[in-house]
Formats: structure tokens, sequence, C-alpha cells
């Protein structure tokens, strides 16, 4: 079974960075699109969206936001953070297919008492090109954790 652990506050550094991947499957596009409301054709209609700027289907925004989010939760502080800010700047397309890798940096440590921390947040696809990029501000955890990831059940669309 795969393992997730925390950096707790006191063992952030400026600079801790950590990274996280994810592919954008059909399945993940679909499910977004049913579980935030978000139908626009862009995302799901493949001869709307080859009329538009971007000449084909693309991922929501935050999709890739949520991608940011999964990387904060899971590795950078980790489990036990609370999300308190997100700016996020959408600088490329993620279509389906495309594996986005977000990098997190700590920044700053601003609040020893409240334990606020800020992340540069960058995305990059597998070519390397620049995606999403922004700054977060969080919570981190107090005490370290090492906790079990998960299994997720298979969901099928159909």
């Amino acid at each position: 079974m795969a393992t997730m652990e925390n950096i707790p506050y006191s063992e952030l550094q400026l600079g801790t960075s950590a990274r996280f991947s994810k592919r954008l499957t059909e399945e993940d596009l679909v499910l977004f699109a049913k579980i935030s409301g978000d139908v626009n054709p862009v995302h799901l209609d493949e001869a709307f969206a080859r009329e538009t700027p971007f000449k084909g289907r693309i991922a929501h925004g935050m999709w890739t936001g949520s991608v940011i989010s999964a990387a904060v939760a899971t590795v950078l502080p980790g489990p036990g953070t609370i999300y308190l800010q997100q700016n996020l700047q959408f600088r490329r397309p993620v279509r389906p297919g495309d594996e986005i890798t977000v990098t997190l940096s700590v920044t700053g440590k601003l609040d020893d008492a409240k334990r606020h921390v800020t992340l540069d947040c960058q995305v990059h696809n597998q070519e390397g090109e620049l995606v999403a990029k922004g700054d977060a501000r969080v919570i981190a955890p107090e005490q370290k954790v090492r906790l079990e990831k998960p299994e997720l059940p298979a969901i099928r669309i159909g």
C-alpha cells in the first residue's frame, strides 16, 4: 500500500520543494464536468472546440487548479494542510492525454503561531511548457504524520 507523509511547519524551510504529476484522462474530463456542473462545450465537444482559438478540447482550468490542491494535500506540506488562498494564472491549455507536473516551493513562513506558509506553484506539461503558475497560502500541519494513501473505487462512465 502506498503511503503519504507530511512535512510539519517546524521542518519546512525556504526552498523546500516537491513535485506531483497527473495525466488528464477522458474520464477525468467528463467527471470534472459532472461534479462541477461546467459543461462548456470547449471541454466536451470536439467539433465545437475545433472552431475555438484552442483548435480542440481543453481541460477545465480548475482541473489544473485541483491538481495543485492534490499536490499541496499529499506532498507539500502534505496530509493535514489547510488551504487558505490560491492565485493562479493559466498560460497554456491542458488537453486530454497531457500529463502535468506541479512543482511546489516554500517561499515564506509568515506566522509561527498560525503556521502560515506561502508556496510558489508552477505547472508544466509533458513537453516542459508552463501551463499555469501562481502562489498559495496554507496552514502547515503541526505534527508529523505518515498515512496509508486511500485506494479509491473505480468509477465507470456510461
